[in-house]
């Protein structure tokens, strides 16, 4: 619940039961932060078996605005950037960023991630509708 309420106030897009379903499966890989009391931010990942190889899947990162710039989102990154590492079948990381949306552009710089495909309308009700995947090869 503290995840449904957060993805409210922070996203354009009301997520769907599966959205929560893989966030829970993926256990350690989701996350919430808090302050005090207060959830505040969550990163919440979707695991992508392969054969062998396991592919992770950023579906939301966030941080509310009055918290953010005080490195919550890089901490809940790293800590899932870190039980990546740990995990030798993870050979990647990757998300979708709407193409506007510079300061999520940067943020994942600053972590190597890199654009490795543009998709156009992939977003059906928002503002621009396309996206940059974004990728971190792990191995």
């Amino acid at each position: 619940q503290s995840l449904q309420r957060l993805n409210a106030c922070l996203f354009p897009v009301k997520y769907k039961d599966t959205y929560y379903r893989d966030a829970v499966l993926a256990g350690s890989y989701t996350k919430l932060a808090f302050y005090k009391d207060a959830c505040v931010g969550n990163i919440a990942c979707r695991l992508e078996e392969t054969g062998p190889y396991i592919r992770v899947y950023i579906m939301t990162l966030g941080v509310l605005p009055s918290y953010r710039r005080m490195g919550i989102g890089s901490k809940l990154l790293q800590s899932v950037l870190g039980l990546c590492q740990q995990d030798p079948r993870v050979v990647d990381v990757y998300l979708h960023v709407q193409t506007n949306n510079d300061e999520a552009m940067e943020f994942y710089k600053n972590f190597d991630f890199q654009i490795v495909d543009t998709i156009f309308n992939y977003y059906i009700r928002l503002d621009p509708p396309d996206c940059y995947v974004l990728s971190l090869r792990l191995r």
